[in-house]
């Protein structure tokens, strides 16, 4: 098996330069949400329905397969539906999309409807510049 990524070559490049970097992982390293077993959808879906019994199931199944056990974090507080903010459709709302800007780095509605999801199969044009106006209020 080839371990060398093309960011961990580059990384082995700089290596000299960054001493603390340290050794190449990613080809071993879960992504963020990814630490649960290959197998384990259904569980964590189970887990999530558990701690949040009051959420649409089929908004948590999204969750979960977007962001795997980070779900979690995109749900930290949340007791109903009403504390996720807006709403813009394909079960997208505002508190996900504040989870995407502030730990994803997303400043437009095309980078949480494309980039990073693919919703904006979903989405409706007017919903996507409502979205696109929420995130640069946001951001401002």
């Amino acid at each position: 098996m080839r371990r060398s990524r093309p960011a961990e070559a580059a990384l082995t490049r700089l290596a000299p330069h960054f001493p603390h970097l340290g050794a190449p992982f990613t080809a071993s390293a879960p992504l963020p949400g990814g630490d649960f077993p290959r197998q384990g959808y259904d569980t964590l879906v189970r887990a999530l329905r558990g701690a949040f019994p009051a959420l649409d199931p089929a908004l948590l199944a999204r969750l979960a397969r977007a962001y795997g056990t980070a779900a979690f974090q995109v749900l930290e507080g949340v007791t109903e539906e009403d504390e996720f903010g807006d709403w813009f459709g394909a079960h997208l709302c505002a508190r996900e999309v504040d989870y995407l800007m502030d730990r994803e780095w997303a400043l437009t509605a095309a980078g949480v409807l494309w980039r990073r999801s693919k919703l904006g199969l979903r989405t409706a044009p007017h919903v996507v510049e409502a979205l696109d106006v929420y995130m640069a209020a946001r951001r401002a």
